[in-house]
């Protein structure tokens, strides 16, 4: 989430380790192609994993901040979360991860026509 503007990036990935982790900042890479990234994160194993840390070592534009433990309130993608769910998942099934990856990507573009700053 890019907070001067609103803008959200989803991305799905099949588990919650460090290599979804890494693709993710990748992504966030790629979209915002100019100047440093600060990414704001939980506690996460995998965000802080030794494949991580040697990735951002690799890539020194983009830097992760944690927030303290039993903190999320602090982290403004819950907002997102709690958005992002209601948008694409409430009242929902699915019959495999590709119909909730077309979901979350549906919503996320919706959400975004709309995208305003946060703060």
């Amino acid at each position: 989430m890019r907070i001067r503007d609103g803008i959200e990036l989803t991305f799905c990935a099949p588990s919650r380790n460090s290599d979804g982790w890494i693709q993710l900042l990748q992504q966030i890479g790629k979209a915002n192609r100019r100047g440093p990234i600060v990414v704001v994160t939980d506690n996460l194993s995998s965000h802080f994993s030794r494949r991580v840390r040697q990735w951002l070592l690799r890539h020194p534009r983009i830097r992760q901040v944690f927030i303290p433990i039993k903190a999320c309130r602090l982290n403004l993608a819950e907002g997102w979360w709690r958005l992002l769910r209601r948008a694409a998942f409430t009242g929902r099934t699915f019959a495999d991860a590709t119909e909730i990856a077309h979901a979350a990507t549906l919503a996320t573009a919706q959400l975004n026509a709309h995208a305003q700053p946060w703060g």
